[in-house]
């Protein structure tokens, strides 16, 4: 209440309380740990529709399949925009897998209760066609599509909710293509497998060093980024969508992984550069018996000048393109040299001042005092360390 002393919350960090008023009345429960924002919105929407108990249950829900709603999401006063659209996202699809035809849905700021975090669910169940009882239901939404001036009355899109409904059979060629009429053979299959392990377990390893480094020279999500790409190629391995026996699809395969689980600009810029390198395979596969040193030394400046196609960044930029780029060159003469080429320019990168990327937005005084190298270089070194089986850079 404006005007009393700050009060501590009654609920501690872990907790939530389910069903509070909008005067902060005590709600009909408490639920710890915090629930999933799934479970959270299943729990609501299933006490809101269920007819079973006549203390409550004021609104003549058929949940046959034939019920038709309109869902309001209102943000009690302090959540966010992009929490406001997950909730409201999860409401729908549970309607929908619930048999509800969602004829609306409003999201916004409609009652709060000051600034509490919270959010209240509301269904409006519209009239059946054969109901003559008040307005019907084309007509009360066409009111409620009616323009209006309120300030307090959020817009909403006049339409129902959309679904992209994907088909299972045709999902793969939506996909990166990953198989392949030609094959090429690693020169170890094992060996290449477990460099492959071996370099996405050092990268969830690194992933708190990067993450320091990032939260200084960045946004943060440099180490998580890295992280969820390692620990989609570890399932894909698990999978058996890796061989040794093919690198061309392997290639295909791992970067269908980081495009799918990286995001970012630096999931693009991987993904990239491995759908080259897996074209640059198939190349050379006719006239390759296996995929040696010279092989992988050739599809990878023609995947680096791939990649520079799609960015301007060149060295010294303070980039990922810096250690790849002195990598690759390096690379003909030997693996361990183009890893210790790779480490130094990652290294050198402590001492550059940001040209692109999101460092580039960094005070760039306070960025060399902190004496960090970029860390998407860092993630660059511990990689090839990673696949040469040798010591990854230094923090």
């Amino acid at each position: 209440v404006p005007g009393t002393e700050e009060a501590e919350s009654h609920l501690g960090a872990d907790e939530i309380e389910l069903g509070m008023g909008i005067h902060n009345e005590p709600g009909n429960q408490r639920l710890k740990p915090l629930p999933q924002l799934s479970k959270l919105v299943d729990q609501m929407l299933t006490m809101l529709i269920s007819t079973t108990d006549k203390e409550r249950s004021f609104v003549p829900f058929q949940n046959d399949g034939t019920d038709e709603v309109v869902l309001m999401v209102n943000n009690l006063g302090a959540v966010s925009e992009l929490e406001m659209g997950a909730i409201a996202g999860e409401a729908v699809s549970w309607l929908k897998n619930h048999n509800f035809k969602t004829r609306r849905v409003l999201v916004g700021t409609y009652m709060t209760s000051l600034n509490m975090p919270g959010f209240s669910l509301t269904l409006h169940l519209l009239p059946r066609p054969n109901s003559t009882d008040g307005l019907s239901a084309s007509k009360l939404l066409e009111l409620l599509d009616e323009p209006t001036e309120a300030p307090g009355w959020k817009w909403h899109a006049r339409s129902e909710p959309s679904f992209a409904d994907v088909d299972a059979s045709t999902e793969s060629e939506t996909k990166l293509g990953t198989e392949s009429s030609v094959s090429l053979r690693a020169e170890d299959p094992k060996v290449f497998i477990e460099a492959i392990k071996r370099a996405a377990e050092d990268v969830i390893a690194a992933e708190p060093e990067i993450t320091r480094q990032d939260q200084i020279a960045g946004d943060g999500d440099a180490g998580l980024t890295l992280k969820a790409g390692a620990e989609g190629v570890l399932k894909a391995i698990t999978d058996g969508r890796l061989s040794g026996e093919d690198v061309i699809s392997s290639a295909m395969t791992l970067a269908e992984v980081v495009d799918e689980r990286m995001g970012g600009t630096s999931g693009a810029l991987y993904s990239i550069f491995l759908s080259a390198l897996a074209k640059g395979l198939k190349d050379v596969a006719a006239s390759s018996s296996a995929a040696d040193l010279a092989v992988w030394a050739k599809t990878s400046a023609s995947a680096l000048n791939t990649l520079q196609k799609y960015t301007r960044a060149r060295p010294p930029s303070r980039t990922l393109i810096d250690p790849l780029t002195a990598f690759v060159e390096a690379l003909p003469n030997g693996l361990l040299g183009a890893v210790d080429a790779a480490k130094r320019a990652a290294e050198e990168t402590k001492k550059l001042p940001a040209k692109a990327g999101r460092a580039a937005y960094v005070n760039q005084d306070d960025l060399a005092k902190a004496n960090v190298p970029d860390p998407g270089t860092f993630g660059v070194a511990v990689i090839v360390a990673g696949l040469a089986g040798v010591e990854g850079p230094k923090a």
